[in-house]
């Protein structure tokens, strides 16, 4: 009986490595993507909102509460006909309008602000 308690969770243990693994290799990328972002120059263009999307997200874990999260993203188009999609406030999202011109500012992957044209 004891050496097959042993057995069980040695497999237990070698099934929750993929999970470990992933969520370290997903901290090390958000580091990285951070300390790039870090190094790269403050920019603000000229740009128009293009197009607005949400999405959810759910989580319910066992025993307890569901929970929900709504993300808000915005794309931007330049001058060029660059086209920039960032993750962007709640607040934010419900202040822009499709068409609003202004200046994107943007580090890298990293939005700024947007400082809207009065009309």
């Amino acid at each position: 009986f004891c050496l097959h308690l042993h057995s069980m969770r040695w497999i237990a243990f070698l099934q929750s490595i993929p999970q470990k693994l992933s969520g370290v290799l997903t901290i090390i990328r958000a580091i990285v993507k951070w300390q790039h972002n870090n190094t790269q120059p403050i920019l603000s263009v000229a740009s128009r909102v293009v197009t607005k999307r949400t999405r959810v997200s759910g989580h319910a874990p066992p025993d307890r509460v569901r929970t929900t999260s709504t993300y808000y993203y915005c794309t931007f188009e330049d001058e060029r006909g660059q086209r920039h999609e960032f993750r962007i406030s709640g607040k934010e999202y419900g202040q822009l309008v499709e068409g609003d011109l202004g200046t994107l500012t943007y580090q890298g992957t990293r939005y700024r602000g947007f400082q809207r044209q009065m009309r």
